[in-house]
């Protein structure tokens, strides 16, 4: 008898020390349950604890056109889960005496400039990773997406002198990503050699991420890659492949389970991999995780959040008396989001292959809520819900505007397309052409083919472009003023759908006829 309890001990005691709170196989469901909800093809799941990755598994296909199956190795853009291989080489160098945080800006990058004078002068490498340049959300995406650009990284800092601040510098939290491509060339040359080749070697060789890159041009096997998704015309189907020729430090990395829980460890275990060696150092570990940038809190929420911030490459906050890091990340097809919660040794990856955020939220919140011992949130139905609920007041605002098209259209009062024809430029998209094709009016941009489509007339000078690639959900009306003659002399634009995403900024766009 004796004997007996103390075989029931020992299992209890192994029980409790290796089971989590979320088994493996509910896991399993609520990742079939997501994907079933948002339509998401396919998407992998990373669970990380106390220094081990405890969970690691692909769920569904890489592609709705070859139905190959996802694993734990499958390859995805990570997007601007890549900003904190930045921070973090940025830290490195900060480690080595190389630079300092609050380095001007113009000290490395002499050519550097923003619309305003002072803050090109006042501007540090801390700035470039906080977004609180004054910036509005998402200024000057149109230079690298939609994924079709001719924009190069000289381009793009020469262009961030034409756009216009917002907000007063260091004010107010504004998210911005061709800031991060600028750190990306402190690194290049600081360290004297490009920012792939940094972090390549110094950051994904040494933690044994093998199979990642920091572009896809960049990866040595593309056997089993993801293919992005999208719905188009209300079916999800396979997209143009993002790629991203710019902008690797502000989204380029591609990655996948394995080698993203030797990351996330890391950075859990504050800069130390393997038998005792260091990323970088506490200190740098430290900066990381600090608070920069306020972010409002409207209200507590499910988690009684009450401070969020935006430390260096990290978003930061409390969630249920805990500090929570993560980050997100979005190109077209595809969406991520890595989450840590320090204190539990933490750590949640899930990387899907559809440009639809609830998957990876539904799918973080309820594992972070098993171990937070939180219940009682069904997050894949409550987002779900909300999802349909965002979606249908969208397509009635966006259904509305096509029913005032249509009437125009059949009350034959349609303005003369001769008085708009012609070309416009902006000072830092550049060229689009107004013409005539086939008898239809036509939007043209010369740097970003993929933004051409048809103008319908909407409201007197208002037009409506509506995108020939469907898979942007970013149909935009197209204002053009007049000059004294009624004749066309500028056009400004704004995104229809409310759900359009921010970096189709549209609205920081200022034409002017030239031809």
């Amino acid at each position: 008898m004796q004997r007996s309890v103390s075989v029931l001990l020992c299992i209890f005691l192994s029980y409790s020390v290796f089971a989590q709170p979320i088994s493996s196989r509910a896991i399993d469901s609520l990742a079939e349950r997501s994907m079933k909800a948002f339509d998401v093809p396919g998407l992998a799941v990373g669970v990380i604890k106390d220094g081990r990755l405890i969970h690691a598994k692909g769920y569904g296909v890489r592609s709705l056109n070859t139905r190959q199956p996802m694993d734990e190795n499958t390859l995805f853009g990570i997007a601007s889960n890549s900003k904190a291989f930045t921070a973090a080489a940025l830290g490195i160098l900060v480690d080595e005496g190389k630079i300092k945080w609050d380095d001007k800006v113009r000290d490395y990058i002499p050519e550097f400039k923003l619309y305003n004078p002072y803050v090109s002068e006042e501007f540090t490498i801390r700035d470039l990773l906080t977004h609180r340049s004054g910036l509005g959300l998402g200024a000057g995406d149109l230079m690298f997406f939609p994924d079709s650009s001719d924009f190069t990284l000289k381009d793009v800092l020469y262009n961030l002198r034409f756009l216009k601040q917002t907000s007063g510098f260091r004010t107010k939290y504004d998210y911005d990503n061709n800031l991060y491509i600028v750190a990306g060339e402190v690194v290049a040359r600081v360290a004297g050699r490009s920012w792939d080749e940094f972090v390549t070697e110094r950051i994904l060789r040494p933690l044994g991420m093998n199979r990642t890159a920091t572009s896809f041009d960049r990866l040595t096997d593309q056997s089993n890659v993801i293919e992005g998704h999208a719905a188009v015309n209300g079916n999800v189907q396979v997209i143009a492949r993002s790629t991203m020729k710019i902008g690797h430090s502000a989204g380029g990395v591609n990655s996948n389970i394995t080698d993203l829980a030797k990351w996330v460890q890391t950075l859990l275990a504050g800069g130390k991999y393997g038998d005792g060696k260091r990323l970088y150092s506490d200190r740098i570990a430290r900066e990381l995780w600090t608070p920069q940038t306020i972010i409002p809190v409207n209200n507590p929420g499910p988690y009684n959040t009450h401070f969020s911030s935006y430390g260096l490459g990290f978003f930061l906050s409390d969630v249920s008396g805990y500090k929570q890091v993560t980050h997100t990340g979005g190109l077209e097809g595809m969406v991520t989001q890595i989450t840590m919660l320090p204190e539990l040794g933490l750590g949640i990856v899930v990387l899907t292959n559809q440009q639809e955020g609830g998957a990876f939220v539904s799918i973080t919140n309820q594992i972070k809520d098993a171990y937070l011992g939180k219940t009682g949130t069904d997050w894949v139905s409550l987002l779900s819900a909300n999802r349909k609920q965002s979606l249908a007041m969208a397509n009635h605002l966006t259904d509305s505007i096509w029913h005032e098209i249509d009437q125009t259209r059949l009350s034959g009062k349609t303005p003369d397309i001769r008085l708009f024809t012609g070309t416009y430029r902006d000072p830092w998209l550049g060229d689009v052409l107004i013409s005539v094709k086939d008898g239809r009016p036509w939007f043209d941009s010369k740097r970003s083919p993929k933004l051409t489509g048809e103008l319908f007339p909407y409201k007197g000078n208002t037009f409506v472009v509506k995108w020939r690639d469907r898979s942007m959900d970013a149909d935009a009306f197209v204002n053009f003023s007049l000059d004294e003659e009624g004749r066309a002399s500028g056009i400004t634009m704004r995104a229809i759908s409310p759900l359009t995403d921010f970096s189709y900024d549209f609205h920081d766009l200022e034409f002017r006829r030239v031809k």
